[in-house]
């Protein structure tokens, strides 16, 4: 789509979302349905163009981390959105009754969201059901990355909604800062921090408010008295998902002292287990392309030219052809490592260790705060503890990823890790102008409060100043 096109398509929905301000629920329940039978229309075909795409990556994978939390974020919107829209009453001032609040959700308007590579269709798909359920028109630009998915919604979505309903958008980077520049009611942003600065800084030359859906390092924290060999497998399961392709994968882990040799000899049984005969096991993602595929190879032996030692978990090495990267485990990690500084966003794994569990919040807290945070504990003043005193995005307690499949739960980052929200209720808050309403009644004693003042007035004042 060129730029002409890009605008046009925006004015068109823009004049679109005027003309029809704040549409009813059987409209926005007609998109949603419309959008849930595409997906599960044709999951098929969009689990095959994904798999291509990576050169790899099994129809389970797709069907597990896409295509179910799409279909169960727009099935919530379905049963709650009815209620979301409704006009809420609010409590009046003493001194202003028998005036009335309230509060009406209302469209934005139109709305933007650009989508990355590692979950093309549940990163569009989420975001674009709690706009839809907030009555906006929706632009989506998808990523460069995953052409052949890129073309097949695309398609789909022409052949299910109007071009002022919901158009996508493909093309390169430069197609992407086109987009980020169009003077959306609202931009949502999945991706890299680096990026996440150009996105923010286009859109601010139209003053358009930005959701950022960043990454960073997630630390997962085994506690001294969680169940070890469990939570090293709930770990590598949410490491190995997609090859580690995910934002809110474990980046790091801190262990007890003395522990790191357990983790991995555990790790590689537990892997090995999952994934038998790594080589020819179509059940694990390759990585996204070869420019990914350099870059994780790189981190791995820059940390080991600076003094830490790689464990992998297979005896496979990694295989530029089919790209396809085995698991492996950094210790003796240092903080002036890169892999240790960037998202890893792949399956390399660095062990630290600490002494008491405050060692392991002080080493949280000294960096900036993640997407995500993991901890395996039992005791339960333990893990008090590590809430009270941490800020993530968002925290899963003795298992990994799963905070983010609760439709009833925001997702979203803080700080370097991303600003403002969404998922079920709280994306709809996001994608509606909650405006507040306050109506003045007939009989009411706001005249007394005008000019001139006198000693009507001062009287009322000391009423009300007390």
């Amino acid at each position: 789509m060129t730029t002409q096109t890009m605008r046009q398509t925006f004015d068109a929905m823009r004049a679109a979302s005027l003309r029809a301000q704040t549409p009813p629920w059987s409209e926005r329940a007609d998109r949603l349905e419309r959008l849930r039978a595409l997906v599960m229309d044709h999951r098929k075909e969009i689990a095959a163009a994904i798999s291509a795409d990576f050169f790899n990556r099994p129809y389970q994978e797709t069907e597990l981390a896409e295509v179910f939390p799409a279909v169960e974020g727009i099935n919530h919107a379905l049963r709650h959105g009815r209620k979301w829209m409704r006009t809420q009453r609010r409590s009046t001032g003493l001194w202003f009754k028998p005036a009335s609040s309230r509060i009406m959700p209302q469209p934005l308007g139109v709305v933007g969201i650009v989508v990355p590579w590692n979950y093309p269709l549940n990163l569009a798909v989420g975001p674009m059901t709690a706009a839809l359920a907030a009555g906006n028109r929706v632009m989506v630009k998808q990523s460069e990355f995953t052409p052949r998915f890129a073309e097949l919604f695309a398609t789909l979505v022409r052949a299910v909604f109007a071009e002022d309903e919901i158009a996508i958008v493909n093309g390169d980077a430069e197609a992407a800062r086109e987009f980020s520049s169009l003077p959306f009611d609202h931009l949502l942003f999945t991706g890299s921090t680096a990026v996440g600065h150009h996105v923010m800084r286009a859109a601010s030359e139209n003053l358009t408010p930005v959701t950022l859906e960043l990454g960073g390092k997630s630390p997962a924290i085994i506690g001294p008295e969680a169940n070890f060999d469990k939570a090293v497998e709930r770990i590598l399961v949410g490491k190995t998902l997609n090859a580690g392709q995910t934002c809110i994968a474990p980046d790091y882990v801190l262990v007890p002292e003395g522990q790191q040799q357990r983790f991995a000899d555990s790790a590689r049984r537990v892997f090995n287990a999952m994934y038998p005969d790594i080589a020819r096991n179509t059940d694990y993602t390759s990585i996204v392309s070869p420019r990914h595929f350099s870059r994780l190879q790189e981190l791995a032996a820059l940390a080991q030219m600076e003094g830490a030692s790689a464990t992998p978990l297979s005896d496979m090495t990694p295989d530029a052809a089919t790209r396809r990267f085995p698991p492996v485990l950094l210790t003796g990690v240092q903080d002036s490592m890169r892999v240790m500084k960037e998202e890893i966003f792949g399956p390399i794994l660095p062990v630290m260790t600490y002494g008491a569990i405050d060692e392991a919040i002080a080493y949280v807290n000294a960096h900036p705060r993640p997407l995500a945070l993991y901890l395996f504990e039992k005791n339960g003043a333990t893990i008090e503890r590590v809430m009270q005193q941490t800020v993530a995005g968002g925290v899963s307690i003795n298992d990994t990823l799963l905070h983010v499949a609760q439709d009833d739960l925001p997702f979203g980052g803080v700080g370097a890790s991303g600003m403002g929200a969404y998922h079920g209720e709280h994306g709809f808050r996001t994608f509606s102008k909650m405006k507040p309403i306050f109506h003045q009644s007939a009989f009411n004693g706001v005249g007394l409060f005008k000019p001139p003042y006198g000693k009507t007035f001062e009287r009322m004042m000391k009423l009300l100043v007390r």
